[in-house]
C-alpha cells in the first residue's frame, strides 16, 4: 500500500522494549511522552520514533473554544504494552501508524490527562516533553492528574534513539545518498557565478524532493554577508548572485529521509579558480578541523580527546569566530530525529562521554579570518567498529 510503514512492526516492538528497559533502569513503571509536529521538526522525534505519527496540521493553531493543543500528541507507555497514542488529528490512516491504540481529540492536554486517570496511573510517573510543552497546557494537564507525581526526564527516549538499529543505519545510508545529491547540486549552482542563491536552493531542494526526501532549510551566504549564517534569515537564501571571487557557504539540512536528520555543509569560492591564497588557506584550515576529528573517531574513545584537538587546531588557525561559530561553539552533535546527544564541545561535555558504535553524528567547524571571510563545514557519519563511515559524499574542496 502506498505510504505504508517504512520499518516493519518488529522494528517498533524492539524500540518499545528498549524504552521499557530504560524506564526500568530509571525507576519508572509508566511514562508519558509528548511530541510536537504540525509543520515543525524540533520535537517530533520521540513520537515519530515510537509510533510513526506526524501531524498534518499546518501549524500550532491558537487555542479556541473548540480545540486546545493542536500540533501536540502524546504516547502513554505502561504495563509493557505498546504505546497508547493520543493525537490532534482525525482518522490518521491506520497503515501509517505502528500502533493500534489511537485516539484523536479536540482538547489534547485534557484528553491525555483523562487517559492517564482512566489507566489508574498514580505516584511517580515519568514525562518527556517538559522542555517544550506550553506552560498553559502543562498546567491544565498537571491539574487534571492530581494522583500523579510527574517526574521530568526529557532525554529518556532520546538516549534510546541514540544507538541506531541495522535497519535505521541502512535508512541513513539512503538519506546520505539523497542529501549528497542535494548538496552537490547546491554548490554546482552557487559556484557557477550564474545562479542566484534562490535558484541554487531550488535546484538542491528539487534533488531532495524528487527522491522522496524532505528538507527543513537551505541556508546560504556569500560575499559581503559571509560572516552571517544566512544572507536572508527568513528564507535561508536571497535573490542575489555570488560573483567570481566571493566566498560561498551553504548547508542542506532537515529530516531528509523517513524523518531522519542530516545536515552537511560546505564552503568554497565562486569560480574556484579565482580563489586567493588567503581564501584557500581559510577554507582548507576549516575543512582540516572536521577531517582531523573524523579521523579520531572510534568506539570507546573519549569525545573530549577530539574536542581538545579541535580547540588546538582552531587556535592554530587563528581562532576567530563569525556569527555561526559564536552561536555554535561545538565540533558536532548526534543526529537522529533532529539534533541530539552527544553534544561535541569542550564546554558541553561532562568529561566521560565516549564515541558509541552505531550512533550517527554531525562533525562541524566554523572559522573566520579578518579581511578574508569565514568558512564552515559539516559531515555526517556512522560510528562503526572500524571508525567513521561517511554518509555525505560531496567534496570538501572544489579546487
Amino acid at each position: 500500500m502506498a505510504g505504508a510503514l517504512y520499518f516493519p512492526i518488529d522494528e517498533y516492538e524492539a524500540r518499545w522494549a528498549r524504552v521499557y528497559e530504560e524506564m526500568e533502569r530509571r525507576g519508572f513503571d509508566s511514562l508519558v511522552v509528548w511530541g510536537r509536529s504540525a509543520g515543525t521538526y524540533e520535537r517530533y522525534g520521540d513520537i515519530h520514533y515510537l509510533t510513526n505519527f506526524y501531524s498534518t496540521h499546518s501549524g500550532h493553531e491558537q487555542d479556541t473554544r473548540l480545540w486546545t493543543g493542536r500540533g501536540f500528541a502524546a504516547a502513554i507507555l505502561t504495563g509493557g504494552e505498546p504505546p497508547k497514542l493520543h493525537t490532534d488529528e482525525a482518522d490518521t490512516p491506520p497503515h501509517l501508524l505502528a500502533v493500534d491504540d489511537v485516539e484523536w481529540h479536540w482538547h489534547v492536554p485534557e484528553a491525555v490527562a483523562a487517559a492517564v486517570n482512566a489507566l489508574g496511573l498514580e505516584g511517580r510517573v515519568g514525562v518527556c516533553g517538559t522542555d517544550f510543552v506550553p506552560v498553559k497546557h502543562w498546567r491544565q494537564f498537571e491539574a487534571a492528574t492530581p494522583a500523579v507525581e510527574w517526574v521530568a526526564d526529557d532525554q529518556l527516549v532520546e538516549r534510546v534513539r541514540q544507538i541506531k538499529s541495522p535497519r535505521e543505519l541502512d535508512c541513513y545510508r539512503e538519506a546520505g545518498e539523497i542529501v549528497t545529491h542535494g548538496l552537490d547540486t547546491l554548490f554546482e549552482n552557487l559556484l557557477s557565478g550564474k545562479k542566484t542563491e534562490a535558484e541554487a536552493a531550488a535546484a538542491a531542494a528539487s534533488e531532495v524532493i524528487k527522491r522522496g526526501g524532505a528538507y527543513h532549510m537551505i541556508p546560504i551566504s556569500h560575499g559581503d554577508s559571509i560572516q552571517t549564517f544566512c544572507r536572508n534569515p527568513l528564507t535561508g537564501y536571497s535573490l542575489d548572485t555570488p560573483q567570481p571571487g566571493d566566498m560561498v557557504r551553504g548547508w542542506v539540512y532537515g529530516p531528509i529521509w523517513q524523518g531522519y536528520w542530516l545536515d552537511p555543509g560546505r564552503t568554497s569560492v565562486c569560480d574556484p579558480a579565482s580563489a586567493t591564497r588567503e581564501q584557500k588557506e581559510l577554507v582548507e584550515a576549516c575543512a582540516n578541523i572536521v577531517d582531523t576529528i573524523i579521523d579520531m573517531i572510534e568506539p570507546g574513545r573519549p569525545i573530549m580527546d577530539a574536542c581538545r584537538e579541535g580547540d588546538r587546531l582552531t587556535e592554530a588557525a587563528g581562532g576567530a569566530k563569525d556569527q555561526a561559530g559564536s552561536m555554535w561553539p561545538i565540533y558536532g552533535h548526534g543526529v537522529g530525529h533532529f539534533w541530539q546527544f552527544p553534544w561535541i564541545g569542550t564546554d558541553l561535555l561532562e568529561g566521560d562521554e565516549v564515541f558509541e558504535e552505531d550512533s550517527v553524528l554531525g562533525i562541524e567547524a566554523f572559522l573566520a579570518h579578518d579581511g578574508v571571510g569565514s568558512a564552515g563545514f559539516e559531515q555526517n557519519l556512522i560510528v562503526t567498529a572500524d571508525g567513521a563511515e561517511l554518509l555525505t559524499k560531496t567534496p570538501m574542496l572544489f579546487w
